[in-house]
């Protein structure tokens, strides 16, 4: 790019400057930087003469110019000649002194290009910066700025001119008399002295090694004294903070005696600065820096001091940090650093005064004191080494604040311990078990939204640091793997622990896979010397009940798993391979899921295969008994927590059915029976679970001691003559009863098909009605205990459906099937017919539908009656109100789809069309009601059944489907109902009707009629609430009808049509009007030819009835002459799929 051209883009760009808008001008600079990057010295250039030549420019313009040159300066300053400096400098210079007064951002813009400049150029910024800057008179202000700035910048270029600049400067600070000019010096004396101090500590790498702290000694004590003894005492607050930061420097450049001559002065001085200013960070730093001094020079006169700088920094320390101001975090930095010294020149009386206020109850004052402790724990780990006893019994009172913040510091204190031996010591454990507690917390739901000046942490945040705490300490810190494993483990069984599982078997995979890295002996767990440490046997019960919820406690599941894998050897020497192989499917299948999409039953089949498979691989019988019994024994830990208890019932029953001991297995069922909490429903459950699967391997034994526990003094003492009348007592005695009937059930559907059927009757079924009926003094009295009635439904259906699924099904005959129904029934008719709370009718129909498959066949009015209960007991329940209550509409739906298999397991049985028929006239007088929820339910149910029958239709020869025009009658005036479901409804079921009809008439199941398919096109007119559109649908619907309908059956749709102009649905009759009145139309002809006289006598009593006046007039809406299109009849026939009469 040519020096003109660039000079004259400058140009351009720096006229731009002065442009009104904002945007323009941060545009315009940006393109000035960017030139700078392409020819620095040429833009530097253009820039410098543009301020020369327009001396009038406002000062907010050459600011911005100035802005862009530093920028461009600092990014260039390699490539930059001296004569270019030189005139940057000078001109910077110029600027930065034109005006007397301040003019901050002009001033500092032009100081700030001095300093960039400085860091190459030194001498000739300090030539310039010097010759304003003489004795005698104030330099200016920014003068003595640039000069700070530049000791901050450069260090190594600008201590050499100290010494001169020092002696210029310390007459100047008796002339300063304005606090401005004052602040101005103290920075400057700040950053000298911190450059003189980064200049001595890297002598090795300065150009003159020659520089002593002496050199300074002299100058920096007398300015000392102008600062300490007479600006010190200023009101102005921004003056004494200047001054502050400028003693912490400084102090370190005292002569050694005069600094000890003045700590008795300046250490209280300092101190008192805390109650003068809120904002306390300045002031620590300089009594951290004074310290440091202090201490560095081995002062005696510090100790005196020691009460007041310690309570006056604890205090500091006790202020509540407000994570929005940052200068009050930096401040407690400060003061920690403060405390490192002390601790290390003074760590006995550091101790003496700390370890006492960990009994304090004051939140603050524990948590400050805590934050301290772990700060020299780290920072002064020699000095505290000897302590470490003191320091470990002075935790207990900590140990027991419930406070968060406490726990959250207390947490911190023992992460801190952890690294530097102090969990070794006695006493070390209780800490590990505090980190371990904490992670058991419960996690919030949704965290606390905190408003941004709260000193309040969340409940979860301690959790979270604990977790993180105990898992970084196990995996960082070599000299814990000793402390943490196998100690560790204890903290898996107790049920307190649970919310920490997770990460404690994260760091027990880990301590495991670090053991077996050393060696094989130091992995296996030595139980001789560790009695509390918990058995091969608790282990695995404990991780495989877990894992049966995988997603709870961030995880669980997998982990679990994980540790199980890697304590295989410690479990039983056999299962490394297997577990190799099996355990990362289970893993695996998790990572294929979440929470939402697992299934929970799915995943529980899979862990007690699992667990089928590790007994089969250990084969021992002693190790397997062993395995039970801890799973009994661990059953208690588990109350309240119905899930994990019910899947560990289902383990206890497998590993009882791998048992080959059956007085072991016997003697444990017994003592489940015995020990179970039979009141909670969950629990019963989970035992009845744990009896089938048991069942599977040793039914004979199962049966047996269900047996002997009935005539068992656990039994009797509570079924006594005189007991049954006490309430509490005839409660428990039913739910007793219900956890035995219930346990047949789930024998009768686990054990082996080919066992079960010789023992349904006269065992399982003959105790189920034993113990649900009891005789007083000879009469036999039934419960009225709801929960008793489902469980004797539940286990009914169980059996029933055990049954059903043997292969010899067909061929068993089943005495008490009638007795069983008529129990079901029972229980059916005495639920309440509007509303529905209990699954006991759901439960009943379903297993009076696995009875109806079985032989005998019910009788005929039995049949009719079951049918007739059901559809009472179901169809008038009221629905819930829209999203009230999901378990009830849960509920509801599964009752339904129970009706539903009931009814289409009975016309199973009679699946012909008179079958068919004897369903829908029970449905019938539903189909028709008054109420709306009971008409949709019907229409359900039959539509249902009408595509039940069509899936299963077989037809062996072409045979009349004779009762098509009575059923499609009854459906079709329903396609006008009120509720757009029975509409959407009745339209399916006369799309079923038809393809019944062709299916009759010899056509293929797969064949698709385009007539027919034309009902579902129309089910969306259906939907519309316009009366119009509705009626025309109607019509639409009728013509379908009338293509597809045999002659013969003409007349008995007719005939059911005309009963439907009655219906008391006023839209209803209408739709059958208008139905009757297509019908004519389109089959009219061919009714005149047969039946004309049927005709003439059959519509007029109806029509007349409904509308006189058509006697005399055509009705204008609905018109049924048979004359207006009688002549179009022939042509809109189809002939070619429909048997011509």
């Amino acid at each position: 790019m040519a020096e003109p051209y660039v000079r004259k883009l400058s140009t351009i760009l720096l006229d731009a400057v002065t442009d009104k808008d904002p945007l323009v001008q941060e545009q315009v600079c940006g393109a000035l930087c960017a030139l700078g990057d392409a020819q620095p010295a040429e833009a530097l250039r253009a820039c410098e003469e543009y301020l020369w030549q327009h001396e009038k420019l406002a000062h907010p313009y050459r600011t911005m110019i100035l802005r862009a040159m530093e920028t461009v300066v600092s990014g260039h300053i390699s490539e930059l000649d001296k004569d270019v400096a030189r005139a940057v400098i000078f001109l910077a210079s110029s600027e930065m002194t034109r005006a007397k007064e301040l003019v901050c951002d002009w001033q500092q813009a032009a100081s700030n290009v001095l300093v960039a400049v400085g860091k190459r150029f030194i001498g000739k910024v300090m030539e310039e910066v010097l010759s304003k800057f003489q004795p005698g008179a104030l330099p200016h202000y920014y003068v003595v700025q640039t000069l700070a700035n530049l000791a901050a910048s450069n260090v190594f270029g600008m201590v050499p001119f100290l010494t001169s600049i020092l002696s210029t400067m310390l007459p100047m600070l008796g002339m300063a008399k304005h606090d401005t000019m004052r602040v101005a010096f103290c920075c400057a004396l700040q950053r000298f002295s911190e450059s003189t101090l980064e200049y001595l500590a890297n002598l090795d790498q300065a150009p003159d090694p020659t520089v002593r702290k002496d050199t300074f000694a002299s100058d920096i004590f007398s300015a000392y004294d102008v600062l300490f003894n007479h600006w010190m005492q200023s009101r102005e607050a921004k003056l004494r903070l200047a001054v502050v930061e400028a003693l912490g420097p400084m102090s370190h450049l005292l002569p050694s005696e005069k600094l000890e001559e003045q700590l008795p002065k300046l250490l209280p001085g300092v101190v008192a600065l805390y109650r003068k200013h809120a904002e306390a960070f300045h002031v620590s730093k300089s009594l951290g820096q004074i310290l440091e001094a202090a201490v560095g020079v081995g002062s005696r006169t510090l100790e005196a001091q020691l009460d007041l700088l310690l309570a006056a920094l604890h205090a500091q320390i006790c202020v509540p940090v407000e994570s929005s101001s940052p200068l009050v975090v930096s401040n407690q930095k400060e003061v920690l650093r403060c405390f490192t010294v002390l601790a290390c020149c003074a760590p006995d009386r550091l101790l003496a005064f700390l370890l006492p206020k960990l009994d304090a109850s004051n939140e603050r004052t524990r948590v400050g004191t805590l934050q301290v402790l772990r700060h020299v724990i780290n920072s002064a780990a020699p000095q505290m080494e000897v302590k470490k006893p003191f320091i470990l019994s002075s935790m207990r009172l900590p140990l027991l604040d419930t406070n968060t913040k406490v726990k959250r510091a207390v947490v911190q204190v023992i992460s801190a311990m952890a690294h530097h031996g102090y969990l070794e010591q006695p006493g070390g454990e209780a800490m590990v078990e505090y980190i371990v507690q904490q992670c058991a917390l419960p996690p919030e739901s949704e965290p606390r939204k905190l408003a941004p000046d709260s000193e309040d942490l969340p409940e979860d945040g301690v959790r979270a640091i604990s977790i993180s705490t105990l898992y970084l300490v196990s995996t960082t810190v070599d000299r814990m793997s000793d402390v943490l494993w196998p100690y560790l483990l204890e903290f898996l069984t107790p049920t307190r622990f649970t919310g920490a599982l997770t990460p404690l078997c994260r760091s027990l995979v880990h301590l495991a896979q670090k053991k077996q890295e050393v060696g094989a002996d130091a992995f296996l767990i030595q139980y001789d010397g560790n009695v509390s440490l918990p058995s091969p046997y608790a282990i695995t019960t404990r991780l495989l009940t877990v894992s049966s919820h995988p997603y709870l406690g961030d995880g669980r599941g997998a982990a679990s798993l994980r540790l199980l894998n890697v304590l295989h050897r410690n479990i039983h020497p056999l299962l490394g391979q297997r577990w190799a192989t099996t355990i990362p499917l289970l893993l695996e299948h998790l990572d294929e899921h979440t929470e939402e999409t697992l299934s929970q039953k799915e995943w529980e089949e899979k862990l007690l295969a699992f667990l089928r498979d590790t007994l089969t691989v250990v084969s021992d019988n002693t190790w397997t008994c062993q395995l039970s019994l801890e799973m009994s024994k661990q059953l208690p830990c588990y109350n309240g927590i119905a899930q994990e208890k019910n899947f560990l019932y289902k383990c206890i029953g497998t590993t009882l059915g791998a048992a080959s001991s059956k007085e072991v297995v016997r003697k444990q069922l017994q003592e489940l029976l015995e020990t179970a909490r039979h009141q909670e429903e969950a629990e019963r459950e989970g035992l009845a679970c744990c009896f089938g699967i048991c069942a599977i391997s040793h039914l004979d034994d199962v049966l047996a001691q269900l047996e002997d526990f009935m005539r068992s003094d656990v039994f009797r003492k509570s079924t006594g003559i005189f007991n049954i009348f006490k309430d509490r007592n005839e409660n428990e005695v039913e739910k007793l009863k219900g956890t035995l009937i219930l346990c047949y059930g789930h024998v009768a559907a686990r054990a082996p098909r080919e066992l079960v059927l010789a023992k349904v009757e006269s065992d399982i079924l003959r105790n189920i009605f034993q113990y649900f009926s009891t005789k007083v003094l000879g009469i036999k009295v039934e419960t009225k205990d709801p929960a008793l009635k489902l469980c004797l439904v539940q286990s009914v259906c169980m059996a029933s459906q055990a049954i059903c699924s043997s292969a010899q099904a067909n061929s068993f005959h089943f005495s008490r099937k009638a007795e069983l129904v008529a129990q079901m029934m029972e229980f059916i008719k005495a639920e309440p017919p509007d509303s529905l709370r209990t699954p006991i009718r759901k439960k009943a129909m379903l297993a009076c539908t696995y009875m109806a498959s079985l032989e005998p066949a019910l009788e005929e009015h039995v049949q009719a009656d079951l049918i007739h209960s059901c559809l009472h007991s179901v169809l008038p329940v009221l629905p819930e109100p829209e999203g009230e209550d999901d378990h009830q509409e849960s509920l509801y739906l599964d009752t339904m789809r129970a009706l539903e298999g009931l009814l289409t397991g009975l016309l199973r049985r009679n699946m012909t069309p008179q079958g068919l028929q004897i369903m829908v006239e029970h449905l019938s007088p539903w189909i028709k009601s008054p109420r709306g929820h009971e008409r949709v339910r019907a229409l359900s149910l039959s539509a249902c059944l009408l595509r039940y029958f069509l899936e299963h239709l077989h037809v062996s020869a072409l045979v009349p489907f004779h009762n098509l025009g009575l059923l499609i009658g009854l459906f079709s005036p329903r396609c006008a109902d009120l509720w757009p479901a029975t509409r959407q409804e009745a339209v399916s079921c006369v799309y079923a009707l038809l393809y019944l009809q062709l299916g009759y008439e010899g056509f293929s199941r797969d064949y698709r009629d385009d007539v027919a398919e034309r009902l579902l096109t129309l089910k969306e007119g259906l939907v519309h609430p316009d009366s119009a559109i509705l009626f025309h649908t109607c019509n639409s619907i009728a013509q379908i009808i009338a293509k597809r309908l045999p002659p013969e059956q003409l007349i008995s749709l007719l005939l059911t049509m005309f009963e439907g102009l009655g219906d008391p649905d006023r839209n209803c009759s209408r739709a059958a009007t208008v139905m009757v009145n297509c019908l004519l139309k389109e089959r009219g002809n061919m009714l005149q030819e047969k039946h004309c006289g049927r005709l003439t006598r059959g519509p007029a009593a109806p029509l007349r009835g409904l509308c006189p006046e058509a006697e005399t007039r055509p009705h204008k809406d609905l018109d049924v002459d048979t004359r207006s299109s009688s002549n179009h009849n022939g042509r809109r026939r189809d002939t070619t799929q429909m048997p011509v009469d």
